[in-house]
């Protein structure tokens, strides 16, 4: 059993770092979009109505997904000092504490979410701008999406965190 969840646990280490890596891409856009703007707006005088919009999105989506990436390589915001301070081993507890108290924290997010989305998918929730996209819409399911792959990822940390105490326990 222990073999098959450390699979697992490396799988969805490859498929959030895989997403991760593929929000780069949107982040590019978002560059070349903002400066296509900028020359509408200012040097021709035609600026659009769809272009803050699709940044937004694009920006939001690439931020959401890019969770499972930040999660699996511990770069989310921390309080290092600590780790100074106390000994190894009540640090990898206190990481265990965190991982812990972070599935139960998403868990709640992707509860919470789970109805607004499934509501605006089913009612095609617009943004009610000029460009009227499907925007609350897709965010709404973005974010869910999102929260279920950091929630597995966390899972997968915790499966690593166990399966490194095996590992020091036997040298």
């Amino acid at each position: 059993m222990k073999s098959l969840l450390s699979r697992w646990a490396r799988q969805m280490d490859s498929i959030s770092v895989f997403i991760g890596y593929a929000c780069i891409v949107p982040y590019f856009a978002c560059i070349a979009l903002s400066v296509y703007e900028v020359v509408m707006r200012y040097a021709l005088g035609a600026p659009t109505q769809w272009t803050f919009e699709v940044l937004m999105v694009l920006c939001a989506t690439s931020w959401v997904l890019s969770s499972g990436l930040v999660t699996q390589r511990h770069r989310h915001i921390a309080i290092t000092m600590l780790e100074t301070i106390v000994s190894e081993k009540t640090w990898r507890l206190m990481t265990l504490i965190q991982q812990i108290a972070a599935l139960l924290a998403i868990g709640v997010l992707i509860w919470a979410t789970w109805h607004p989305a499934v509501e605006a998918f089913a009612m095609m929730e617009r943004s009610g701008s000029a460009f009227n996209a499907p925007t609350p819409t897709y965010l709404k399911s973005a974010l869910v999406v999102g929260a279920i792959l950091y929630f597995l990822q966390l899972i997968a940390n915790i499966v690593h965190w166990f399966d490194d105490c095996e590992v020091q326990g036997q040298d």
